[in-house]
Formats: C-alpha cells, sequence, structure tokens
C-alpha cells in the first residue's frame, strides 16, 4: 500500500520476498527473527536506492509503503505488519456455520491514541511530533502512520533539505528518526476451522 508514488511498493513487492526466502533457508526455517531481517534487508535496499536517486529525483525521499506480510509454515500462521493495512483471519464457527472475523494484525496509525503514545514516550524532546491538521492526526502535520518502508524524509536528517520539496520538509531538523521500520509481528496456530485469512490496505477496510 504505497503512499507517494508506486516506487517504495514495487521495490517491497520485488525485493521482500526474496529476502524472506533467503533468510529463510540461512536460518533452516521460518521464524519472527526471519521476518525481521527481511524487513530489515527491505528497508536497507530501500534507502540505498534513495541515496543513488537523490541528486536526480529527491522528492522519491517523500515516498513510502505500508506493508502486511502473511506467512504459513507447519500449522503457525505469523503475520506482519507496518502501516496501517491490516490482516483478518476468517474462522468458521462449528456451533452456527457463521464466519468470525478475527483482527491478527497490529495498525500504526495516528488516529489510535496508543500509537500516538507511543511516539510520544519515544520523541519526549518534541511535544508536536503528532498534531491535527484538517482534523486528522498526522506525524509532524505530514503522515497518519507511523511505521513504514520508506518515507527516508522522516528517518535520516539528511534527506530533510532542498531540494525536496517544502511540504515534505520540516522546519527543525531532528537527531533520530520519527518513523520506524520494525514490523509488529504475531504468531498464530491455525485451527481447523480456520477458513482464509485476507491482507489488505486501508483502503478496503475503511
Amino acid at each position: 500500500d504505497g503512499h507517494g508514488v508506486l516506487e517504495t511498493s514495487r521495490y517491497v513487492n520485488n525485493h521482500l520476498f526474496q529476502h524472506l526466502k533467503r533468510f529463510t533457508l540461512e536460518q533452516h526455517s521460518m521464524s519472527v527473527e526471519v521476518i525481521r531481517k527481511a524487513y530489515q534487508a527491505t528497508e536497507e535496499g530501500f534507502l540505498s536506492q534513495v541515496t543513488k536517486q537523490w541528486p536526480l529525483k529527491p522528492q522519491i525521499a517523500a515516498v513510502g509503503s505500508c506493508c502486511p506480510v502473511g506467512v504459513i509454515c507447519g500449522g503457525t500462521l505469523y503475520i506482519a505488519n507496518l502501516g496501517d493495512s491490516r490482516a483478518v483471519l476468517g474462522r468458521v464457527m462449528k456451533a452456527t456455520g457463521e464466519v468470525l472475523s478475527i483482527q491478527l494484525s497490529a495498525e500504526h496509525n495516528v488516529a489510535i491514541e496508543s500509537v500516538r503514545q507511543e511516539l510520544h514516550s519515544l520523541h519526549p524532546e518534541d511535544p508536536q511530533i503528532v498534531n491535527l491538521k484538517h482534523n486528522v492526526w498526522r506525524v509532524e502535520g505530514l503522515i497518519q502512520i507511523s511505521r513504514s518502508i520508506g518515507d527516508v524524509n522522516l528517518k535520516k536528517a539528511e534527506s530533510n533539505r532542498e531540494p525536496l520539496y517544502a511540504k515534505f520538509r520540516l522546519r527543525e531538523p531532528f537527531k533520530k528518526p520519527i518513523l520506524s521500520a520494525d514490523p509488529a509481528i504475531s504468531v498464530h496456530q491455525l485451527q481447523p476451522h480456520d477458513q482464509f485469512v485476507i491482507l489488505a490496505s486501508d483502503g478496503l477496510w475503511d
């Protein structure tokens, strides 16, 4: 689920799965650590692309992507997420035949109070880290999510400068990343009546 333009989401689509396969082979198993390493490698790869393209295409520093991942291995379902995409499990209730929807992912949208509190605790030096803009909560008035792949202008201080458009820059310099690329990961043992998992962007759920 890219925001800005499509460079980040395309990069994630082309590289994250390859990193998952590589780290799984190296570790000889699937694990939370494997998934976290795959996200980290994808983030680092995209940051490298931004550095290379900055002289000719500086606006790439202001694009990013949410990123949900689902992996099933040996009856275990791993769900990872950055941003406000969502993973929902469909479980058939044996007694009634109805399908129960169970949200498995954690969302990182500052419309959620706990996400705002997390940012305030991580950045106590910046009381305006989250603020209301046009009745919408945003990080530094720019973006609604607190975790993503990309969005380098809010992670690397050296990208928060001209020739990046002023609307994507912060007025004050920052010393540590404002957004994170560390995914929330949960592990679930699949049950016989679990029928499907839907991973989709906020455009579906909202």
